[in-house]
């Protein structure tokens, strides 16, 4: 009798345990992905051992696809939310901007995926993207105020850019490219570390947001 008392008390604690673990979707590009890096200089992995030396209760899952645009992710979202998600990283629509998608099509895909993960009651991290002033004002008007309001209709905290560190009044500073690869485009391994230590705080808050009581 003793014995089984024993057996059911650690079962129930592993389960405890398990409930206890924050799990947190990064939903993204070839930026989370962590394109052209070995594994553990990605983003993910990077951000992963930023929240490890705070707290051990978190896990992180990379459901970063290079290339992909906030159409890919609302393909995606409902099956990328594990049971007992507590949280997810929104971080879609660079490729969108590269395409020139309408800025009325990435907000209706973007308000698709965020109410998907609405529905799964996860606190949310809305990351922006800023168009390039080459599209000209309407489009760029139109195209970033998408994150910073539907971060807000969704109560989400937010994000302006995984680039903001490398930003000085709405432009890349001329120091930034030794932060990324030959592309131009994507951050090497000192250039994510940069990014991490940016998020790193706002992304902390979330998971307070998402702890248990």
């Amino acid at each position: 009798m003793g014995k089984m008392l024993l057996a059911c008390f650690l079962i129930c604690a592993s389960f405890a345990k398990a409930d206890e673990r924050i799990d947190v979707l990064m939903l993204g590009d070839s930026l989370t992905h962590g394109y052209g890096l070995v594994p553990e200089n990605g983003l993910v992995p990077q951000l992963q051992r930023y929240v490890n030396s705070q707290r051990k209760d978190v896990r992180l899952i990379n459901a970063g696809v290079s290339g992909d645009t906030t159409a890919g992710g609302l393909e995606r979202v409902a099956w990328s939310i594990e049971p007992g998600l507590d949280a997810a990283v929104v971080a879609l629509g660079g490729n969108d901007v590269l395409r020139g998608i309408a800025p009325e099509v990435v907000h209706a895909n973007l308000m698709g995926i965020l109410d998907e993960l609405q529905k799964a009651q996860v606190a949310l991290l809305v990351v922006g993207t800023h168009a390039p002033n080459n599209y000209g004002p309407d489009y760029k008007q139109k195209f970033d105020q998408i994150f910073p309001e539907l971060a807000d209709k969704y109560g989400a905290l937010y994000i302006p850019s995984f680039f903001e560190p490398f930003i000085t009044d709405g432009q890349l500073d001329e120091s930034a490219s030794q932060y990324f690869q030959p592309d131009g485009i994507h951050p090497n391994a000192t250039g994510v570390k940069k990014v991490v230590e940016s998020v790193g705080p706002i992304f902390m808050e979330m998971i307070t947001q998402a702890a248990p009581n």
